[in-house]
């Protein structure tokens, strides 16, 4: 690798640029102005952009505006940068200003850089292969990144949602290993009437379906593209079939059945599609943080807590309890949900910063929900096999403390009204005694009759109406 530099040039002057970097003088100056996070765009990101220079230099060459063999050339690297090439060679960072402008420059100037190679020039060579006038023919910062960004947050849901129904599957499978098993139910954390354990992990996979399906439905609208509107809308320095070109072409490359927003300037204008999706994923976020707490809630102990389910042991939980374990993969997925949720308020308050013509804040909208489902995809394949799948349960004692429930008072209120029914379960509650051997004492009901309400069976027999 050489050492040397070259010299680039740009509107605002000349600038030295290591010999060996595929990027250029406007890839080094974002570089310089924006030092924020030093975490590139997301590589879900960079394909998409690929995949649009691609998709346009093969529109551009049918229509007759690109030489093919400059078209070919870019064609080429394009696919190169799409199949995970060059990616050192992607240093802007998230935080961008420019709507986008940087990552764009940054991606034209690897392509056009590649290109020459593969025409036998050198680097630099912007005479023969202009970042703008060849890559970015036809194109605008403005079109292509809340392009590229629709299309790698769909790819990103869909496999989220492949994540998300596997997910909900194992907890309907547990719904049903623990059909059978009767459990204290609480609101307000304060004992209630008994439920069923199975019931409970039914009801955290339906959550899941449901919030699924929302997304799946929300992200739809993603497919709806505002590409060869360039640089208000308007389509300027188009061919007339360059949209409908250049979107077959990405369709293809993609597998997507992508399609052009027939309404260009709301296209540019609106993020909300970006918001929509990202509102789903704070939904999601809400209910497995929520299935989380719960999680922590019924394991918490094993003496002095609820002590209801047993977690699998993934690793020691103290550093000077000798062995502690603590539920750690519900911890973990309720730090992504912060994350997540914190994203989408960061996202809708950079949807609503757009003026007029476009968003200029498209950047962290994109890298910031593409973020957000990384994480989820990442860590919800290990909190399903490594937590949900080994949950279990004392069915013996879970059975001893719903039996001997004070709500179970509850039962009596269409025998002997609220208020004697308060009575008992209050007496219950001072003495001990289970609400079935009180009513029994009292005369209120004879041993049959008490079996027949009282009894693990009878009551599994109302929670199967739920």
């Amino acid at each position: 690798m050489s050492g040397g530099t070259r010299k680039e040039k740009d509107p605002l002057g000349e600038r030295e640029i290591p010999e060996h970097a595929y990027y250029g003088i406007q890839t080094l100056r974002a570089k310089e102005n924006f030092p924020v996070s030093d975490l590139p765009n997301h590589p879900f990101l960079l394909d998409a952009y690929a995949t649009i220079k691609q998709s346009a230099a093969l529109a551009n060459m049918e229509v007759g505006w690109l030489d093919p063999g400059i078209g070919n050339a870019i064609v080429s690297a394009a696919e190169e940068v799409r199949l995970g090439g060059f990616r050192d060679q992607f240093p802007v960072d998230r935080f961008q200003a420019g709507a986008g402008t940087s990552t764009n420059m940054n991606m034209n100037e690897v392509i056009a850089n590649r290109a020459l190679e593969v025409m036998g020039y050198r680097r630099g060579r912007y005479d023969v292969i202009s970042p703008n006038d060849h890559v970015n023919m036809a194109q605008s910062t403005n079109d292509t990144f809340p392009t590229a960004m629709q299309i790698s947050v769909y790819r990103m849901t869909v496999t989220l949602i492949d994540v998300l129904r596997s997910l909900a599957r194992t907890l309907k499978n547990k719904g049903d290993e623990f059909r059978n098993v009767l459990k204290t139910g609480r609101t307000h954390l304060q004992d209630a009437m008994p439920v069923s354990l199975g019931g409970e992990f039914r009801a955290y996979g339906t959550a899941l379906d449901r919030v699924t399906l929302s997304l799946e439905k929300r992200s739809q609208r993603l497919l709806d593209l505002p590409l060869g509107g360039t640089a208000t809308g308007t389509g300027i320095n188009t061919h007339p079939d360059f949209r409908e070109k250049a979107i077959s072409h990405l369709s293809e490359l993609t597998g997507l059945p992508l399609k052009s927003n027939p309404q260009s300037y709301e296209a540019m204008q609106s993020t909300t599609r970006i918001v929509s999706v990202s509102s789903s994923y704070k939904e999601l976020a809400l209910e497995l943080g929520r299935i989380a707490n719960d999680l922590r809630l019924m394991s918490s102990g094993p003496t002095s807590g609820l002590s209801e389910i047993q977690l699998p042991a993934v690793q020691p939980g103290s550093s000077i309890m000798p062995g502690k374990v603590n539920p750690v993969l519900p911890e973990c997925l309720n730090q992504i949900c912060f994350v997540v949720i914190g994203n989408d308020v960061a996202i809708s308050q950079a949807a609503g910063a757009g003026q007029l013509e476009l968003n200029v804040m498209m950047p962290i909208m994109g890298n910031l929900i593409l973020r957000s489902a990384e994480y989820l995809v990442n860590f919800l394949p290990v909190f399903n096999e490594k937590c949900i799948a080994g949950i279990t349960v004392d069915e013996e004692e879970l059975t001893r403390r719903s039996l001997n429930n004070p709500a179970l008072a509850t039962l009596l209120n269409r025998k002997i009204g609220y208020l004697e029914a308060a009575a008992i379960a209050k007496e219950s509650a001072a003495t001990g005694k289970p609400v079935k051997q009180l009513v029994i004492e009292k005369g209120l009901l004879d041993e049959k009759e008490a079996e027949e309400i009282f009894s693990k069976d009878a009551l599994l027999g109302i929670l199967d109406r739920s």
